[in-house]
């Protein structure tokens, strides 16, 4: 059963968290997929920098695994993700176009499917936001994903852009 009721209740630093987030998951497909790189593209894609950039830096009031200290290994993800947004910014600003589109697509599908597995591991608050407190639909949604991020790795490295193509 969905609920919101979990988010809620929870900190506001989760709450801001979680909107970020979700912000930065319906925005993606509009800044990387669209055929145009106009205004548009420009303002989505800050938007979503932007975004993501919350997204990180909120995750270190969240400690829900800590391992050292109150941090956990969702922590390094977010370390990785503000060090590739500012690479990708970088290389869009160089002109380095290559660089930023992969850089950025990089972050969107596989930065967000892997805060993904550790977001709806059971007794996580997005476990009982989507799937309930005591659902086993957790664990069929996960090896769901991990079948989709190793699809779309497959596909990127059979299909995806080639340097020197």
């Amino acid at each position: 059963m969905t609920s919101l009721a979990p988010i809620l209740q929870a900190s506001p630093a989760i709450q801001i968290h979680v909107a970020a987030a979700v912000l930065a998951l319906l925005l993606g497909p509009l800044a990387f997929y669209r055929q145009r790189r106009d205004r548009l593209h420009r303002v989505v894609g800050y938007v979503w920098i932007i975004a993501m950039m919350v997204t990180a830096l909120s995750s270190f009031w969240v400690h829900s695994m800590p391992l050292i200290g109150p941090f956990g290994p969702i922590h390094a993800l977010s370390l990785w993700t503000l060090f590739a947004l500012i690479r990708g910014l970088r290389a869009a600003i160089r002109g380095d176009i290559a660089v930023h589109r992969g850089t950025m697509r990089g972050i969107y599908h596989f930065g967000l499917a892997a805060a993904a597995l550790f977001t709806l591991l059971p007794g996580r608050i997005m476990h009982r936001v989507l799937f309930g407190a005591d659902s086993t639909g957790g664990p069929v949604a996960l090896a769901a994903l991990l079948l989709a991020v190793a699809a779309a790795v497959l596909l990127q490295r059979r299909y995806g852009p080639r340097r020197n193509a």
